[in-house]
C-alpha cells in the first residue's frame, strides 16, 4: 500500500523545473492546428481560383506564337520586349498611371472634407453622411457612368450650364477624354477614400485638439499641428486603395473614355478577347501588375522614410 501510494504521489508531484507528464502532453499539441483547419477552405479556394490562374497567365506571357492555335509556340521574352520597345503600349501605361494618379488626387481633395466632417458631427448626422457616402455602392458602377455620360455630353447639363454661366464660350470635350475618365474614377471610388480617412480620424483624441485651443492655438494651427498629421495613415491608405483601383479599373475608362484613353485594362481585354492574342494580353497584365505593385511599394516607402510626417509638427 505504501509503495502504491508513493507511486501516485509521484506521478502527481513533479521534480522542480519539468511539468507534469499530462502538461507536457497537452504542450506537444499544436495550438495553430484548429485555426489552420478553419482557414483551409477559404485557402483552397484562393489557391484554385487566384494562385493557379495567376502562374497559368504568367506560363503564358512567356510563349510567343504567330498562330491564333498556337502551333509553332516557343519560350521567349519577345512578348516583353515588343511591349517595351512600342511607344503605343509604353504610352498606354503612363496614361494609366497619370490617370491613377490624378484620380487619387481629386479623390483626397474631395473626401478629406467630408471625412473631417463626419468625424466632427454629432451620431445621427454622422450615420446620415456615412449613408450618403455608400449609397452609389448599391448602384451598378455601369449605371452611374452613364448618368455621368449625360451629363458630360457637349450638349449636357455640364456643358449647357457653364455655357448659360457665361464661363464658356463653346462646349468642353469631357467625354472620350482623359477628363472623363477621371470624373468618373474619382466618382467611383470616391467612398473608399472618405472611409479610410474618417477612420483615422476617429481615433484621434479630441482632447489633443481642446489642449491645443486652450494654449491659443488658431483653428488652422491646430488642424496643420495636430489633425493633419494624425490622419496622415488614413491618407496613405486611401489613395493607395484608389490608385490601384484605377489601374485595375476597365468599366469607367472604357465608357468614358473610349478608344481615345487607351488605358492598360483596356488594351489588355482587347489583346485577348479581339484579336485572340492571349500571351501577349498575359504580359500586358503582368506589367500591368507589376507596376501597380512597384509604384505602391515606392509610395509606401517614400512615406516612412520621408519626413513629411514631420513638417506640420
Amino acid at each position: 500500500m505504501e509503495a502504491a501510494r508513493a507511486q501516485n504521489h509521484q506521478k502527481r508531484v513533479a521534480p522542480e523545473g519539468q511539468p507534469p507528464q499530462q502538461e507536457r502532453r497537452v504542450k506537444k499539441r499544436k495550438p495553430w492546428a484548429p485555426g489552420l483547419l478553419l482557414l483551409t477552405p477559404i485557402l483552397l479556394f484562393l489557391f484554385g481560383f487566384f494562385v493557379v490562374p495567376m502562374l497559368y497567365i504568367l506560363y503564358l506571357s512567356f510563349i510567343s506564337t504567330d498562330s491564333l492555335s498556337g502551333e509553332g509556340a516557343s519560350y521567349s521574352l519577345s512578348n516583353y520586349i515588343t511591349l517595351f520597345t512600342d511607344s503605343y503600349y509604353l504610352n498606354s501605361l503612363w496614361i494609366t498611371v497619370k490617370i491613377s494618379l490624378l484620380s487619387s488626387l481629386v479623390a483626397l481633395v474631395l473626401g478629406y472634407p467630408i471625412a473631417l466632417t463626419m468625424a466632427k458631427a454629432s451620431a445621427k448626422m454622422r450615420a446620415l453622411i456615412t449613408l450618403l457616402i455608400a449609397s452609389p455602392l448599391l448602384v451598378s458602377i455601369v449605371v452611374r457612368n452613364f448618368g455621368w455620360y449625360l451629363l458630360l455630353l457637349p450638349n449636357g447639363t455640364v456643358n449647357t450650364l457653364l455655357m448659360d454661366m457665361g464661363l464658356i464660350s463653346k462646349p468642353m470635350n469631357l467625354l472620350f477624354s482623359e477628363v472623363g475618365v477621371i470624373i468618373g474614377l474619382s466618382n467611383a471610388y470616391l467612398p473608399f477614400m472618405v472611409l479610410a480617412i474618417v477612420t483615422s480620424l476617429y481615433n484621434i483624441d479630441p482632447s489633443l485638439e481642446k489642449a491645443s485651443a486652450i494654449l491659443g492655438a488658431s483653428p488652422l494651427r491646430n488642424f496643420l499641428s495636430i489633425t493633419l498629421p494624425l490622419s496622415l495613415p488614413g491618407i496613405v491608405s486611401g489613395c493607395v486603395l484608389v490608385f490601384s483601383l484605377s489601374m485595375s479599373a476597365y468599366v469607367t475608362p472604357a465608357l468614358m473614355g473610349g478608344a481615345n484613353v487607351p488605358v492598360m485594362p483596356v488594351v489588355v481585354y482587347d489583346q485577348i478577347n479581339n484579336l485572340l492574342q492571349w500571351t501577349f494580353g498575359s504580359a500586358l497584365s503582368y506589367v500591368l501588375l507589376g507596376t501597380t505593385l512597384l509604384s505602391v511599394f515606392l509610395f509606401t516607402r517614400g512615406f516612412e522614410k520621408s519626413k513629411f510626417k514631420e513638417v506640420f509638427r
